[in-house]
């Protein structure tokens, strides 16, 4: 079990669920830096908060300590990273933060989908045609657009390790302000970035360049001066 300290946040992670890259990076305080800074760039006291994909909950810690832990809401679909979150955001006060279980899809009426949840954390994702059929576990189906509707966000912040391409099929809300995500391009054709660009233009929102960085693309609502 490693104890780490990034950022002011405290995070205990059990040492199976890491690989040398990321307890290397959790050692250095480096993990996440540019999701924690575009965070702490946009994010003012009292916004609400929808993080997608919780990690080991660092960047909900950032956020709630910004924000208030009571505006926060991260959602994590696997099942064995719930009591590892939970226990962070305790850990360094932020009780009143909500951790919901489930895997963020853009639609769909059924209750449960197929999650592979990877050896180390932040490698889980949404089953595919790839996966070990032995290895997966079925959570909650959770729809962006009941998310949004329940939570009302001013931010949403997004890893979800490639499902991004489903959630981006339909204009969001005008109660979001921003938008922060990473990219896994890797995993699809340019053709769902463009898309992903496309539907928050339609959304009001823009490009928005103080935070962005390489895979870290955020938007922001347009201003009208």
């Amino acid at each position: 079990m490693g104890e780490y300290a990034v950022n002011g946040v405290t995070l205990v992670v059990p040492d199976e669920m890491l690989n040398d890259r990321v307890a290397g990076k959790l050692a250095s305080g480096a993990y996440e830096a540019h999701e924690a800074h575009a965070a702490q760039m946009r994010l003012r006291k009292g916004m609400r908060v929808l993080e997608l994909g919780a990690g080991v909950g660092y960047i909900a810690s950032i956020c709630a300590g910004v924000a208030g832990a009571e505006n926060v809401v991260t959602v994590e679909a696997n099942p064995a990273m719930l009591p590892v979150i939970r226990a962070n955001l305790d850990r360094n006060g932020h009780q009143a933060t909500r951790l919901v279980h489930g895997a963020v899809t853009g639609d769909g009426d059924a209750d449960e989908i197929a999650f592979d949840p990877k050896k180390v954390f932040w490698a889980g994702r949404i089953a595919d045609e790839e996966a070990d059929p032995e290895k997966l576990v079925s959570v909650p189906m959770l729809p962006l657009a009941g998310l949004l509707k329940e939570y009302r966000p001013h931010l949403v912040i997004m890893d979800v390790e490639g499902a991004e391409r489903h959630l981006f099929g339909a204009p969001w809300p005008a109660h979001v302000r921003a938008v922060m995500m990473e990219l896994h391009p890797n995993q699809y054709p340019d053709r769902v970035i463009k898309q992903i660009v496309d539907c928050m233009s339609d959304s009001n929102l823009t490009y928005d360049p103080g935070p962005s960085r390489g895979r870290i693309l955020c938007f922001r609502r347009v201003r009208h001066t």
